[in-house]
């Protein structure tokens, strides 16, 4: 451990301005016009592997985006790592709530603040600083390859093909991912599980052009109270969804596992504080950790139409939208889960309008055991570091790539994050405290060496 603190304390301020670099690229997969960004993200990737140690980096191309990929391999019989990132963040709308320029990064009471910060330039760049270390100090005691996508924001489409294309130069024994976070800055945790993904975009037309709300409106359908009617007959008042068959397959999770979940240090109150909200709201019979974790979710992300500018225009709108998602827990098939709500929403449409559902994406769940060698290895190092056993935790996000990784490539991932609840991933102000980025890359190389000892055994 001293050299490995020693390392990263005379690093400090190099670390810092690299991971800037590769933050000032604004790789917002989901925006065409930054398409050439995705490929600056792909080759400073490329660079910093090689600057790491890499004996080869190389951008390769998908039919999206592309993917960067890097290896070094010290002995064919070694423990080989396959690691996991990516490259592409989320838009930055509403830029007007930023305390700072999104793609400018600073550090500002002890964390970084941008884009990309912590969601998953910051956790990412901690891999490359760590097997760096190793590579540097002669203690590499794993083969390790790294596979940077550039699509993970918009649910990795392209991926599942390239993994498909490239099984063989993606054979490991174990994927490793900082992409989830921890409990807190002094409870360390692994998360065990990743809920499922299904999101849909939903047009829902009345007259075919706008029409004066006085003149037509109590005579022409609204088509945004038509949706909202419709949304609104989607959940009970006990957070309950309301699709027939979207239960049908949820595990129940048993006693025993919800009670060592409710081990988790929680204070309800600073949650509701943190988040300046009166009450919270969910599913009934569980409680928050597991409304996030074990229970499936609905939700609207966001609904549009009409007229939205400053002042008033009276007009009876022809069209309304609403991207919807839905969080799945093991066992449930989201492909299953995309067509039920397809015909459930179909169903309740009132004859007045016109809807149209469109299946986006999604993905399956994902359970890591903890009793696998990996998930032991982290433990260990989790320990080292934070001087107490991490705890395992169900994340309620999504990462579909994930389960896929084990359906085409048959290799189980462990999910070792950094991240905290409070760095605003996703939102304006993203954020990653640096205590966390540096204790990253203090734990990473502790893994690789309990994960050798671990497959000597």
């Amino acid at each position: 451990m001293n050299e490995i603190d020693k390392y990263v304390k005379t690093h400090e301020q190099r670390f810092l301005d690299e991971l800037f670099e590769l933050i000032r690229i604004p790789s917002i997969s989901s925006l065409p016009e930054h398409k050439p960004d995705m490929y600056r993200a792909a080759e400073k990737w490329k660079e910093l592997l090689l600057a790491a140690g890499a004996d080869k980096a190389e951008v390769m191309e998908t039919d999206g985006n592309p993917v960067t990929y890097g290896e070094k391999i010290i002995d064919k019989n070694a423990p080989t790592v396959l690691v996991y990132a990516h490259m592409d963040v989320m838009p930055v709308d509403p830029v007007d709530l930023w305390k700072t320029k999104p793609f400018d990064p600073v550090v500002k009471d002890g964390r970084i603040w941008a884009r990309g910060a912590d969601d998953d330039k910051g956790q990412g760049f901690m891999h490359a600083k760590a097997f760096e270390y190793l590579v540097q100090s002669g203690t590499l005691a794993c083969n390790v390859k790294f596979l940077i996508e550039g699509e993970e924001e918009v649910g990795s489409p392209n991926l599942p093909k390239f993994c498909k294309q490239h099984k063989k130069m993606l054979q490991a024994d174990v994927i490793l991912v900082s992409d989830t976070s921890m409990i807190a800055p002094d409870v360390p945790s692994i998360t065990t599980g990743l809920r499922g993904l299904a999101y849909w975009q939903v047009e829902v037309t009345g007259p075919n052009v706008d029409l004066h709300s006085g003149l037509f409106g109590g005579a022409v359908a609204n088509p945004i109270n038509a949706l909202a009617k419709m949304i609104a007959q989607t959940m009970d008042d006990d957070g309950r969804i309301l699709i027939p068959g979207f239960y049908d397959d949820v595990v129940e999770v048993s006693k025993k596992e919800r009670n060592m979940m409710a081990k988790a240090p929680f204070s309800e109150s600073d949650y509701k504080k943190a988040l300046d909200v009166k009450q919270l709201f969910g599913e009934k019979g569980y409680s928050t950790n597991e409304r996030t974790g074990i229970r499936p979710t609905f939700d609207v992300c966001g609904i549009w139409g009409g007229y939205t500018g400053e002042g008033a225009k009276t007009v009876l709108p022809s069209k309304a939208y609403a991207k919807i998602s839905t969080r799945l827990v093991p066992n449930q098939d989201h492909n299953k889960i995309a067509k039920l709500f397809v015909k459930y929403f179909e169903s309740i449409a009132p004859k007045s309008v016109k809807v149209k559902v469109e299946y986006l994406h999604g993905g399956p769940s994902y359970v890591c055991p903890i009793d696998l060698p990996a998930y032991q290895a982290a433990e260990k190092a989790y320990s080292e570091v934070y001087d107490k056993e991490p705890v395992p935790v169900r994340s309620g996000g999504s990462i579909p790539i994930i389960a896929t990784f084990e359906e085409i490539l048959g290799i189980k991932s462990v999910l070792m994050g950094f991240g905290l609840g409070s760095d605003a991933i996703h939102s304006p102000n993203e954020n990653f405290p640096l205590e966390q980025f540096y204790n990253g890359i203090r734990t990473i190389p502790l893994f690789y060496k309990h994960f050798a000892e671990q497959l000597k055994k």
